[in-house]
């Protein structure tokens, strides 16, 4: 333990003025259990340290062939190693400069024990979620209906949202949201996507009743289409329907309604015309979408954004299924991907396709300038590959 005198002989071969430094000092030793590799130092943003002092909590999520990212109750962040030149002490009860001038009483020699250090720490960098795999595991086993052979019989794994926490990098309100957007429901405990045909079978059910009943498509009554369609199909089944295609809403009796989605309608049925063709006339598939689509609804080649994609080039012009889903989620590869599909791409055709690996505050152009080479052709800017595409 030193003494006041032995610190002021340390200073003094020092060479150091006492009258430039705080009073109070630091002895530091090594305590019994002190080392490296036992205590490990994250740096969080303001606003994660408030989550934590609120008494949220932070998960790390990731299996053991996937790169660990962090997740709060709403976002995802990368986890890096940072190294660092100064080694950092773990000091337990450490007292800052602003608080030792804040306590004048305080002792000017204390004596505190290091518990461990580190030469690196955790460093976080807001990322997107990883969702793709979400739709990837509930595609395994897609549901079928009650009546489904393979349904009662199948042995693939089903998942309950803790499974999907403990699978999926990426918050849970990440999670809740993405289930959502992909059609998701709870049958008997676990999520499920509907197969798409059963998917289909139910909207038909939906549009058949409000086409025979001469309901507008903005007031379609709940309570009447379980009734009506209930001894067909499951009443949660009609209902998951008509909030995936409308938007749920009350009157002022407390009447619920659903106001059915024009532009997802015609999209599903888009889907359903193209997924069994390799390509299709556009002129054609035109008129036979249109016919296809409910009474009283129109179809425009803006509703499939992100889902088909139009040839312009051949003659005639002809549309094909692309669906974004399916494309990859690394950005690199989702380029790749692309070029190899087209070779040249102008902004308006992909967007939809590089929308969603926009990260925060980021533009489709900067992704552009990042991953593509723009040039003119035919008095029109079109993007192409960076690096040759095998």
């Amino acid at each position: 333990m030193r003494s006041r005198a032995e610190v002021d002989a340390t200073l003094r071969t020092a060479k150091l003025n006492p009258a430039e430094l705080l009073p109070a000092v630091h002895c530091l030793s090594f305590g019994p259990q002190g080392g490296a590799g036992e205590c490990c130092l994250l740096q969080l943003e303001a606003g994660l340290c408030a989550e934590l002092e609120a008494g949220c909590s932070l998960v790390i999520r990731g299996e053991k062939d996937e790169q660990a990212v962090l997740c709060s109750k709403d976002k995802t962040y990368d986890v890096k190693i940072a190294d660092t030149s100064n080694m950092l002490l773990f000091i337990p009860g450490c007292r800052t400069p602003e608080e030792l001038n804040a306590d004048q009483a305080s002792c000017n020699i204390i004596h505190s024990q290091i518990a461990g250090f580190s030469n690196n720490y955790w460093e976080l960098r807001r990322c997107r979620p990883k969702l793709k795999k979400l739709r990837k595991l509930l595609m395994e086993d897609p549901y079928e209906g009650p009546d489904s052979a393979k349904d009662q019989t199948s042995t693939v794994s089903k998942y309950t949202t803790e499974d999907l926490l403990s699978l999926i990098q990426a918050s849970e309100e990440e999670i809740l949201h993405q289930l959502q957007v992909i059609g998701a429901c709870v049958i008997e405990g676990y999520w499920r996507v509907l197969e798409f045909d059963y998917e289909m079978k139910l909207l038909n059910h939906v549009t058949q009743l409000i086409d025979s009943e001469s309901w507008p498509f903005n007031k379609v009554p709940l309570r009447t289409c379980l009734e009506e369609l209930g001894p067909l199909e499951p009443t949660e089944m009609i209902e998951h329907i008509l909030s995936s295609y409308g938007r749920k809403y009350s009157d002022d009796a407390g009447e619920v309604y659903f106001e059915m989605r024009e532009d997802k309608i015609c999209r599903a049925i888009a889907q359903m015309l193209l997924k069994n063709a390799v390509k299709f006339n556009l002129s054609e598939f035109h008129e036979v979408w249109q016919q296809s689509v409910p009474e009283g609804m129109s179809t425009s080649l803006d509703q499939l954004k992100g889902l088909a994609l139009v040839d312009k080039a051949s003659r005639p012009e002809t549309i094909f299924l692309l669906k974004v889903e399916d494309l990859p989620e690394d950005n690199q590869e989702r380029f790749n991907s692309l070029f190899s599909i087209r070779e040249k791409w102008t902004e308006v055709d992909i967007t939809p396709y590089i929308q969603d690996l926009c990260a925060e505050k980021q533009t489709v152009g900067a992704l552009l300038t990042k991953y593509a080479r723009s040039s003119v052709q035919n008095g029109i800017k079109v993007y192409n590959s960076r690096r040759p595409i095998s």
